[in-house]
């Protein structure tokens, strides 16, 4: 039995908290109001009351500092960022170095480099979309704030939160060490998610808006291959493809 704790138990590190538990281990999470502690970054304070140095810890929060407060008490860090810190590279797998051009996406490579030079094993996931139940395309399209980018030719890729937790439980168990993009294996453009969604809910089309006033999270035209760090960790894929991962997500949430 591993003891593991879980910082910021939200939509995927609470997630990756439940399936930890149902394995057996000892996880104690932390979020701003719930959670087994109360954890306000950059107040780590209530970290002190973790006792022993070997906790495996993830760290599912964007901002790291006060991460020097489990130095003697992590045994190892996975610290979940994005695929934005690639920037504009349109075509992302293992091999790809991070390239961050927006100030979001550089903050979040600092904050990679401060937990990968830890005293500590460290493992940083990089997740494409993460989708689900009540989050992703589908649902801001139930909601009616979806709008096409621009000719909605730009590619994205996704990962389905279930298969998130998965890599990451694996990861917070395991050794490995780097930095790792993740994705499903189909990515498809923005037109492709929409028609795609809009048929399956019976939902006419949106309109179109220049890619200037969507999300920044949704202006990048980037294809990402995750099989690496699938075939390392020897995760399969429950959701291999949007087109199994949105029916399922909107049949849970329904």
């Amino acid at each position: 039995m591993a003891r593991i704790l879980v910082l910021g138990a939200g939509y995927t590190g609470g997630r990756v908290a439940a399936l930890l538990r149902e394995a057996g281990h000892h996880v104690v999470t932390t979020q701003r109001d719930g959670g087994d502690l109360r954890v306000v970054l950059p107040d780590t304070s209530a970290l002190a009351a973790l006792e022993g140095a070997d906790w495996r810890v993830l760290w599912s929060a964007p901002e790291v500092e006060g991460i020097s407060a489990l130095e003697g008490k992590a045994a190892r860090v996975v610290y979940l960022s994005t695929t934005g810190v690639y920037g504009d590279h349109r075509v992302v797998d293992a091999s790809t170095p991070a390239a961050p051009v927006t100030e979001r996406t550089m903050k979040r490579l600092v904050a990679e480099r401060e937990v990968l030079r830890g005293p500590w094993s460290a493992c940083v996931l990089r997740p494409a979309a993460i989708y689900g139940p009540g989050r992703g395309a589908h649902e801001s399209l139930r909601a009616g704030r979806w709008r096409v980018a621009g000719d909605g030719a730009n590619y994205t890729s996704r990962i389905h939160v279930e298969d998130l937790a998965a890599i990451s439980a694996a990861a917070v168990l395991g050794e490995l060490q780097g930095a790792w993009p993740v994705a499903d294996a189909e990515p498809c453009t923005n037109a492709e998610i929409t028609r795609f969604c809009c048929k399956l809910m019976g939902l006419p089309l949106p309109p179109s808006v220049p890619v200037s006033e969507v999300d920044e999270t949704r202006r990048a035209d980037r294809r990402v291959d995750g099989s690496e760090v699938l075939r390392r960790l020897g995760i399969k894929l429950r959701y291999p493809s949007y087109r199994s991962g949105v029916p399922a997500a909107l049949a849970a949430s329904w």
